[in-house]
């Protein structure tokens, strides 16, 4: 399975960006087909200024088991980029998040989906559409199928010594085509912290048969006291699948939570203007750290 990693052939001096990302916006288009859009994957600031990719995420519904969506790049540099097109299966895993999936994968909508153009070179300035195009087998059961739509694009710039560098990066597209009626259902499991990135976590589980990415709106609690407020913009919870949603606390910048027991409360938000909501409040044990040997042994040296 792949995690975002491509290898780069080129005769001239290539450099390689591999990425990945979860911050995603969504919204509700008034056509037939569901759009919305998100980021997946955040550039490094050198492939950033480079291009421009809209919408990031497509849904979309089939009709006579048929779906489009629209693709925009924009090059942003002052030189031409050449863009390749290309898709694989994929998933989010509870701990690890984004993740490649092989071809034989359930779900995979790849064998259904096609691009015009796959190929294509867009001048400084210009921006270009590519037409996604689902259609799927008649024998397909009804349920959610998916696919991250690779663009992978290669510009040419010299480097400070003079030579000629092909910059090579790639931004997912996660498309989403539902056949049939289906509908995410939301579940959370539990709250816990996880000692090793120690971070709060929050287990959401999907029982439903289309992913969704709620918002959460969290509080921090110890006793009476409040220990922090803040909101998750969004994250991907699979189709029959689980994720462990992080909590954005403590920061880089917080102070450590002592140990002890605390309390996470707020709600899930998704849907359409964030209609559907469901509040949870769950208990989390910030444990003690573990004394080292060599500590003990200074402690049993201060007791002689």
């Amino acid at each position: 399975m792949n995690k975002l990693t491509f290898g780069c052939q080129q005769n001239r001096i290539t450099k390689c960006l591999f990425f990945r990302g979860v911050n995603q916006v969504s919204f509700l288009s008034k056509t037939i087909f569901a759009l919305a859009l998100s980021t997946l994957f955040l550039l490094p600031s050198a492939a950033k200024a480079q291009v421009k990719v809209s919408p990031l995420v497509i849904e979309a519904k089939t009709e006579r088991g048929q779906a489009q969506g629209l693709i925009s790049i924009t090059n942003l540099s002052d030189t031409p980029s050449r863009v390749r097109v290309y898709a694989e299966p994929f998933t989010y895993k509870r701990d690890t998040g984004f993740e490649t999936l092989p071809k034989n994968s359930p779900n995979n909508l790849t064998p259904y989906l096609q691009f015009s153009p796959r190929e294509l070179t867009i001048q400084p300035g210009q921006t270009r559409r590519i037409r996604a195009i689902t259609r799927l087998a008649p024998n397909l059961p009804e349920g959610e199928y998916r696919a991250v739509v690779f663009n992978e694009t290669l510009t040419e710039r010299k480097d400070s010594t003079g030579k000629i560098v092909t910059l090579a990066t790639r931004i997912g597209v996660t498309v989403y085509v539902a056949k049939g009626k289906v509908s995410p259902n939301l579940v959370i499991d539990s709250a816990n912290f996880d000692p090793k990135q120690k971070k709060v976590q929050l287990l959401v589980r999907n029982t439903g048969k289309a992913t969704t990415r709620p918002g959460v709106s969290w509080k921090i609690s110890r006793g009476a006291t409040v220990v922090k407020t803040g909101e998750i913009e969004s994250a991907s919870v699979i189709a029959e699948s689980d994720r462990n949603i992080s909590i954005n606390y403590p920061g880089k910048d917080d102070q450590a939570l002592a140990p002890g027991t605390y309390q996470l409360s707020g709600e899930l938000l998704w849907g359409e203007n964030n209609q559907k909501k469901l509040p949870f409040n769950l208990s989390f044990t910030v444990p003690s750290k573990p004394v080292s040997s060599g500590q003990k042994l200074q402690n049993t040296l201060r007791r002689r």
